[in-house]
């Protein structure tokens, strides 16, 4: 098991039915195991408690969070396979955590240079006894593990030429940066510098969400 479920925290008192049912209902749109419904919502009961006094999160509607970030996370993981992947700035673990949960086998570093953000993260992983990642407080440009990432992800960090400016160094010559945006970036994309391209636009489904969310998948040439 790669979280220890006796010592998850107890779910919040604000978390009510109805946020369990929208995550079972997307885990299954997404073709996830229910198995990481309870792991999921430790995560979300922390992320709620830490939210009243640090201010992780502007969204703070319990089944909102489901959709925004535990449901918009999860709807890259197809696209990730085993290895080491380095999660540029994690703030409150987006999309490194949920990713973890529902991939054991991949190796996750949750890079954050925010200290109350790190701190929260490094709770998340004690609490859960997640045994697959580790937490980086540092900017993405200086962390010094050049070279030995099979992916990037970045949820909310710069446009594309700004994260494989700080983070491209981490990533394998055969890896993958997997951006997350918002409606397709053509500029971000033409401002690409020369010695990176783009693999693919996916046009992600993320269950109950309006508004367009795709995934830019960026190789080195």
């Amino acid at each position: 098991m790669f979280y220890n479920e006796a010592n998850l925290p107890m779910n919040d008192s604000s978390l009510s039915p109805e946020v369990t049912a929208d995550l079972e209902y997307g885990l299954d749109i997404l073709e996830l195991d229910r198995a990481y419904v309870v792991p999921l919502l430790a995560y979300l009961t922390l992320l709620i408690r830490w939210n009243r006094t640090y201010n992780l999160t502007a969204i703070r509607d319990p089944r909102e969070m489901v959709v925004r970030h535990l449901l918009d996370s999860l709807a890259i993981q197809r696209y990730v396979t085993v290895g080491r992947l380095a999660d540029l700035g994690s703030g409150p673990g987006l999309p490194g955590i949920p990713l973890a949960i529902s991939c054991p086998s991949l190796q996750v570093t949750l890079v954050e240079s925010n200290g109350k953000k790190a701190r929260f993260l490094r709770e998340v992983v004690r609490q859960l006894g997640l045994s697959n990642v580790g937490v980086s407080e540092v900017r993405a440009e200086a962390l010094d593990e050049a070279l030995m990432y099979e992916h990037l992800t970045a949820r909310a960090l710069d446009t594309l030429n700004g994260i494989v400016t700080v983070g491209g160094h981490l990533l394998k010559s055969e890896g993958t940066l997997l951006a997350m945006k918002g409606a397709y970036p053509h500029e971000e994309i033409a401002m690409l510098p020369p010695h990176w391209v783009v693999e693919a636009v996916h046009r992600l489904q993320v269950p109950k969400l309006t508004g367009e969310r795709h995934l830019v998948i960026v190789r080195k040439r």
